[in-house]
């Protein structure tokens, strides 16, 4: 009886699952299982025998369903555009840019330069740029940019085939250069960086600094690194080409502008990079298209180090799987090496499987899905193969190979099922992420670790087998056709010591004793309860946003350009208020709610929006709003005389220095030619309060749209307010939408972004309630930051969800509350940890990051329900239970879970992309560590003085 009590108390088979029982060694008690743990260890350990029994047909017919599922690979396609990765579809910014794109204009390209002097010493101030010899530079660099002939479809475009042209032949480029219109001899004629310094102070009202494309270039758009309006000490050129930006975005001029693109960013590497180096500037720059582009080569960037990966979890798997045996003779029996490669194969088709399965049905694969998922599905699929193969090596070894497998999955079937499926629901609830990059990711990551898991309760299943089969047999592992003579049952015996002698006697003889000492247990209640709390206050500096550089790869020139404009620019991106249905009717007060000229309403939008531009710091509004309305009411004035005139026929008659009135060459323009009839449009007693009638209105605004603006008459619209107005239909009144323009403040942080967004929106909401108007705020970041408003809300909401589904899961299949709760418990105390770490990391809040979060609830299950479930079906009091699961299960724990997350996790430290060692190798570190420690330190204490009793049958 001594003997048999033993081997009960070591061998984990015996200790279990004769139908829904298990029986005390002393046969007084009977530990009565829950129906559903009952009828899952009952079902495994049916189907463990039959399928080892012919485990030929369970490993093609496993095989082959998914083998299906991979040929939906055939239409596998990665997402790169950033809009379609990182926008939900049914944002309200992304709505918002549809409709400012389609009834206004597309916001044009962006291609710039970023030319900066280098500090004398380390923490000095950084000289001034404008200096002779570096205006000089700028001259030669734009000379090469000029000359830049891109190649597409055969024919070669330049700058100035694809360039903002606002009015006449020029392109509105951003540049000190403009104070000497784009022209070396201005330069030389004009007095050189006098003339530019005088420029700055004068650059609105003086002809000479006027730009190429004819109109006033502010000193804010050119410069940089400067305070106040200390123009003189800028320490950066910054050099901007706005180009023709089409809604449709492959083809036509879309096409040849990213043709360009790619030839500019060439000759910045090529040349003009060793250009400014020499002169001892730095240089950084970007296009349009830099981002999608660099996130393009980020997704061939890390081959090697997912092959490194593969080869490090192989060798890993293949010696967990194996024993260690006494005598170097038995090696080759006793290793497991071509059951882990096959076990690693079965973790790729899971993943293929699953990207085969969404690309069949249309959807993109993204980069995060190509590096990520195949680690994160091993990670989680090699402890299941760990606990399947340890748990039929526990079985005696004079059973038949069946009855190992059926005892073993009945014995672990239950508690693989509830990981499992823990993890596959938290997966899924990523899903309700509306960042498409994030939602993805999580759809397939959910169906790679629900295929995995099929794959190993039949195809593994299978496998381990015909593994044990083969050693039992004493054929070699790998060359399954050679022999060796059999070992002696001492050295059978001997292999058997010796894999119980490692993790298992540590577990045994030290950690479960250490841990039932009330000392030690009152301390890790103590220490763990302090973190949490700590933790939770640390939550708090948790910032939302997700940093442009961490996104892209750590060689890229594009991070030296986010740093170079955080670091130097004083102007914010452009920020347009949009009005929906303006009725410019006499008969309406919205032409008065709107501007801010004479007899405007005080609270009108313009006037707030001036209100708003003095306290920058709370409304990021750095200027009132450029305003086509109050200068289209000025320009019909009658004092404007200049402006709006009319021939005798009543058609337009511009100011006397534009044609036909002046034409070029001709000389000074006088008083007579062909427009000496011209009058002003209207008298005053034409108007009403100064304001035209609809019929005037309707009239005279093309004109206004269409007018130059010039020495004469600044006020013409043409160039500035051409794409403010969507002429479409206003001839019956109203004006579907139009733009007034201003200027963010300089956002340096992601906060500042996040912060601009909210501050826009609020004021847009206040003024469209007061003037029951509908005014929304546009910008061209607004599409990409939306997400991060609500996103503490969003977060909560899906771990609070992950957590409620896990609880129910576990809840049904052990029938337990008190242990149920106690999970839920464990689990909340880890992601408090975690978003603990990611303050102490600095790592942001985002969809990424969220994501994590939710899916690290699934993962951390697999820490702590092993440990529960082991508990729940030993014998004895509280402590004897929690001392029994660690003894049983903690070894399996530590080297199936954590060892072999960890290995996983600390490949991703190698990669160049800086998303995937942010937020996976970090984040994902810290969850191992800490679900180890919570798993296999505070779990088993507060099973060990709080678990829930046993439940006997008499």
């Amino acid at each position: 009886m001594g003997a048999a009590r033993a081997e009960l108390q070591t061998t984990w088979s015996y200790r279990l699952f004769f139908l829904v029982q298990w029986i005390d060694p002393q046969g007084q008690n009977v530990v009565q299982f829950s129906f559903v743990q009952g009828c899952l260890s009952s079902f495994y350990r049916t189907y463990g025998r039959w399928a080892a029994r012919k485990p030929t047909i369970v490993l093609c017919s496993s095989l082959a369903i998914v083998v299906l599922l991979c040929l939906g690979l055939l239409r596998f396609e990665v997402e790169t555009r950033p809009e379609k990765l990182w926008v939900g579809p049914g944002s309200k910014a992304a709505e918002e840019k549809e409709f400012f794109d389609s009834h206004l204009a597309p916001f044009y390209r962006i291609e710039q330069l970023i030319i900066a002097t280098i500090p004398e010493s380390k923490h000095g101030k950084p000289p001034s740029i404008i200096t002779e010899e570096n205006i000089e530079l700028l001259f030669e660099i734009q000379e090469k940019v000029d000359g830049i002939r891109a190649n597409y479809s055969g024919f070669l475009v330049s700058l100035s085939d694809i360039c903002l042209k606002p009015l006449g032949d020029d392109c509105a480029t951003q540049s000190i250069l403009q104070y000497f219109q784009m022209d070396p001899d201005n330069y030389d004629n004009y007095g050189g960086v006098e003339h530019a310094e005088y420029c700055f102070q004068h650059y609105t009202s003086t002809e000479t600094c006027f730009s190429a494309f004819k109109a006033p270039l502010e000193p804010t758009t050119a410069l940089g690194g400067f305070s106040g309006n200390n123009y003189s000490e800028a320490s950066a050129f910054v050099i901007t080409y706005p180009v023709n930006n089409a809604i449709t975005k492959v083809g036509g001029e879309n096409g040849k502008a990213i043709a360009w693109e790619k030839a500019f960013i060439q000759l910045a590497k090529d040349e003009l990079l060793p250009m400014v180096q020499s002169s001892n500037l730095t240089l950084s720059f970007s296009t349009e298209s830099s981002i999608e582009e660099e996130l393009k080569r980020e997704s061939t960037a890390d081959v090697i180090t997912i092959l490194v990966s593969y080869i490090v979890m192989f060798a890993y798997i293949s010696v967990t799987l194996g024993d260690t045996p006494p005598h170097p003779s038995f090696f080759f029996l006793s290793s497991k090496v071509l059951l882990g490669l096959l076990g690693v194969l079965l973790v790729m088709l899971s993943v293929l499987g699953s990207v085969g399965f969404f690309s069949a049905i249309g959807v993109k694969s993204t980069l995060i899905i190509m590096e990520v998922i195949p680690f994160l599905v091993l990670a989680v699929g090699v402890d299941n193969m760990c606990i399947i193969v340890d748990a039929v090596k526990r079985q005696p070894s004079g059973l038949p190979v069946e009855e190992q497998i059926s005892n073993a999955m009945g014995e672990v079937g239950p508690s693989i099922t509830l990981a499992s499926l823990s993890e596959i629901l938290a997966f899924a609830v990523g899903s309700f992420v509306s960042m498409p990059a994030c939602r993805v990711f999580s759809m397939i990551a959910a169906l790679a670790v629900l295929l995995d898991f099929l794959l190993q309760i039949t195809a593994f299943v299978a496998l381990v087998t015909l593994d044990f089969m083969r050693a039992k047999d004493n054929r070699i592992d790998c060359f399954p056709c050679v022999k060796l003579n059999p070992p002696s049952a001492e050295q059978n015996e001997g292999i058997r010591l010796e894999r119980d002698g490692l993790l298992t006697r540590y577990m045994k003889e030290v950690h479960a004793p250490f841990l039932g000492l009330w000392g030690v247990k009152i301390l890790v209640i103590a220490v763990f309860a302090a973190f949490t709390l700590a933790s939770i206050a640390l939550c708090t500096r948790i910032e939302a946003g997700l940093e442009q550089q961490i996104a892209l790869p750590r060689d890229s020139y594009l991070q030296g350009y986010f740093s170079n404009i955080s670091e130097y620019l004083r102007v914010g991106p452009p920020l347009y208020f949009v009005v929906k249905d303006y009725n410019y009717s006499l008969e309406s007060k919205h032409t008065n709610q709107l501007c801010s000229i004479s007899h405007c309403d005080s609270n009108s939008l313009l006037n707030e929006i001036s209100r708003a531009s003095l306290v920058p710091t709370s409304s990021y509004i750095a200027k009132p709003a450029a305003s086509w309305l109050d200068d289209f009411l000025v320009w019909i004035s009658p004092e404007a005389f200049s402006c709006c005139r009319k021939f005798t026929n009543d058609s337009y008659c511009p100011p006397d220095d534009q044609p036909p009135c002046c034409l070029p060459d001709e000389g000074p323009c006088g008083l007579g030619g062909v427009c000496k009839d011209c009058t002003t449009c209207f008298r005053h007693s034409d108007l009403v309060n100064d304001r035209p009638s609809t019929a005037q209105f309707r009239e005279k605004l093309p004109w206004f749209l269409d007018a130059l603006p010039s020495a004469d008459c600044a006020k013409g619209g043409h160039g500035a307010y051409t794409n403010s107005v969507d002429l479409n239909g206003y001839e019956g009144g109203v004006i579907q939408a139009s733009e007034f323009r201003t200027y963010h403040t300089p956002l340096n942080r992601q906060g500042d972004y996040v912060n601009a967004i909210r501050a826009a929106r609020d004021f847009s909401a206040i003024i469209s309630s007061s003037l029951k108007m509908d005014i929304f705020p546009y910008s061209v970041f607004y599409i990409f930051f939306e997400q991060y408003l609500d996103i503490w809300k969003l977060a909560l909401i899906n771990i609070t969800v992950a957590l409620g589904a896990i609880f129910v899961v576990c809840l049904i299949i052990t029938s337990s509350v008190w242990s149920s709760a106690i999970l839920l418990l464990v689990l909340i105390m880890i992601i408090l940890d975690l978003m603990g770490v990611m303050a102490i990391l600095g790592i942001q809040l985002n969809a990424v990051s969220v994501v994590n979060l939710i899916m690290s609830i699934g993962i951390a299950v697999e820490f702590c329900v092993h440990i529960v479930h082991a508990f729940m079906v030993s014998l004895g009091d509280r402590s004897q239970r929690a001392k029994t699961a660690l003894c049983t299960m903690g070894a399996s724990v530590f080297s199936g879970i954590t060892l072999t997350k960890l290995v996983g996790v600390l490949v991703l430290c190698f990669s160049t992309s800086e998303i995937f060692v942010v937020y996976y190798f970090q984040m994902y570190l810290a969850l191992v560590i800490i679900g180890f420690l919570h798993g296999l330190v505070f779990l088993p204490v507060v099973l060990s003085l709080f678990g829930p009793p046993l439940r006997y049958s008499h």
